[in-house]
């Protein structure tokens, strides 16, 4: 395999969260026998490959990234034989799987840390971190937790007299990555799940796996930080710290051995971008680096125009982007932009941005028909950081619980479920579902909208232009993030052919000049290169 022809560079990821995806047994909990279920459905859309959340053995805590045993499937999820039979479907559908590898955290009901914390003479007291309290007592130092609900990021236990770090919650305690013997272990979790097959893994908070071995405090400016996504927060001590380079190239390694196939998708929430970058390493640490600077985009032309620019610049040799709008930890993309009631039309409009970027794009469920935040009433409310609103069922159907499962949901199901699901949105040619399998099934076909070299066009106003190309064939994105129409006055749309558009009252063909985008449409416009034409 060369450096050009990894299979993800031409992909479209498409992340699950089993518990909300589809109930096979009536209990009102997503799992695995009823995605397999539903593995038609992801291979008519036209996605690659499946990423799925945590459904290994946890009390839940959070939900699956507070885990027991690694080797194991959780009872409410199915068995080790339902997910032997979910990656052979896949695997007969052309879906490659990814599943989620957490190595910064287990749950503190872990074998590994109740014998941890049994005794500090335990053989495994340092496969966490562990501290005496400060000299004044309290906490060893001033990290703080993800969680703000949590506080810091310590917890005494009061048997053996010594603080545990935790990033989240407390019931997840951090595992010691300058231990040789931990770092054993969970590559052996890797080697567990490659054997069965997967095709690759997404890393859990990746930036958090070292820490500064002498617990120092961070500094007074950047104290009140929880996270690594701030100005000035490169000087934490207790997150992106030089070492984890080291550890990714491990992990890379044990990977490859598998074959050059398999992929390393990894959660790296830091701001610095050329930071960022550096966890590509030279081709040896991960092969996507999830881009949070995207996602966090306000909705502006110039904003992504310079995020995109912002990543392209800072890339290394030979790296590949990854693009994603949404995710399990984020606020739906249909209500995130929906400040001023129009959410629906960006949507289709994201959609069309995320799958004609050069880069591998990653979709979160229920995106592509529309879905949601959905009001969790205080009594259903689980999530320790409050993002069950945006994990609520798949809406499938316009029927009880809109499809999900024969029995109660395990967190609500919204009225818009009556319009907003597969089935109505099926045989709907102007729906956003609709919408998503054209830009599919065209990213496929088309070669410039997936291997293809981006340049963008100058700035103009709140249309966001660029140019995709491949071996002769130029595609134009055009796409308008302003609230009025604007006229297209770029020599490529002369006479092109819009293959696409985000209105479905426009037809695809031939158009007269200018070109005339409606507010927040997006159009695709084809050409073929003339000899001697501008790059």
């Amino acid at each position: 395999m060369t450096e050009r022809d990894e299979w993800w560079r031409r992909a479209v990821l498409y992340q699950v969260y089993p518990r909300s995806f589809a109930d096979s047994n009536g209990d009102g909990v997503g799992d695995l026998p009823g995605l397999t279920g539903r593995l038609d459905y992801l291979a008519e859309l036209g996605v690659d490959a499946i990423w799925l959340s945590p459904f290994y053995a946890s009390p839940m805590v959070d939900f699956g990234y507070d885990i027991t045993d690694h080797r194991t499937v959780d009872p409410v999820f199915g068995t080790l034989a339902d997910f032997d039979a979910l990656l052979a479907a896949a695997h007969a559908r052309g879906l490659r799987v990814l599943v989620d590898f957490v190595p910064n955290h287990t749950s503190d009901q872990h074998p590994w840390f109740l014998d941890s914390r049994s005794s500090r003479d335990s053989p495994r007291r340092d496969w966490y971190v562990w501290a005496d309290p400060a000299p004044h007592g309290g906490p060893p130092n001033n990290w703080l937790s993800t969680f703000p609900a949590t506080g810091a990021a310590w917890t005494l236990d009061a048997a053996t007299g010594q603080y545990y770090l935790h990033s989240y919650t407390a019931a997840q305690p951090d595992l010691n990555w300058h231990h040789l013997e931990v770092r054993v272990a969970m590559t052996s979790v890797l080697r567990f799940w490659l054997d069965r097959g997967v095709d690759g893994f997404r890393i859990d908070a990746v930036h958090r796996l070292i820490k500064d071995p002498a617990l120092s405090d961070n500094p007074p400016s950047v104290a009140a930080l929880r996270t690594a996504l701030s100005p000035g927060a490169q000087l934490l001590r207790h997150i992106d710290q030089p070492g984890v380079h080291e550890v990714l190239r491990e992990l890379h390694a044990v990977v490859a051995g598998y074959g050059p196939d398999r992929l390393l998708l990894g959660e790296v929430g830091v701001a610095d971008p050329t930071r960022w970058a550096a966890y590509y390493g030279r081709g040896d640490e991960l092969a996507l680096p999830l881009n949070f600077a995207f996602w966090s985009q306000p909705w502006s032309a110039a904003g992504f125009r310079q995020a995109v620019a912002t990543t392209e610049r800072v890339l290394p040799p030979g790296a590949w982007p990854v693009y994603a709008l949404g995710n399990h930890d984020l606020s739906r993309l249909a209500s995130r932009y929906n400040h001023d009631g129009r959410g629906a039309a960006r949507a289709r409009l994201a959609a069309m941005l995320l799958l004609t970027l050069r880069g591998t794009a990653l979709l979160y469920y229920g995106d592509e028909i529309g879905m949601t935040d959905v009001a969790v009433p205080p009594e259903q409310t689980v999530d320790p950081d409050g993002r069950d609103p945006v994990r609520t069922p798949m809406q499938w159907d316009s029927g009880p619980a809109a499809g999900f499962g024969p029995g109660q949901s395990w967190l609500p199901v919204p009225p818009a479920a009556r319009t907003v699901n597969v089935v109505t949105e099926d045989h709907d040619p102007g729906s956003l579902l609709t919408l998503y399998r054209r830009l599919l099934s065209l990213r496929r076909d088309e070669p410039a909208l997936s291997v293809g070299s981006y340049a963008p066009l100058p700035p103009s106003g709140d249309v966001l232009v660029y140019r995709r190309e491949h071996q002769g064939r130029r595609i134009l994105v055009a796409l308008n993030f302003g609230d009025q129409p604007a006229a297209l006055d770029v020599p490529d749309a002369a006479g092109g052919e819009i293959l696409l558009s985000t209105d479905p009252h426009r037809a695809a063909g031939e158009q007269d000049e200018p070109v005339t985008l409606a507010a927040t449409e997006g159009v695709l416009i084809s050409a073929t290169i003339e000899a001697g034409s501008a790059p």
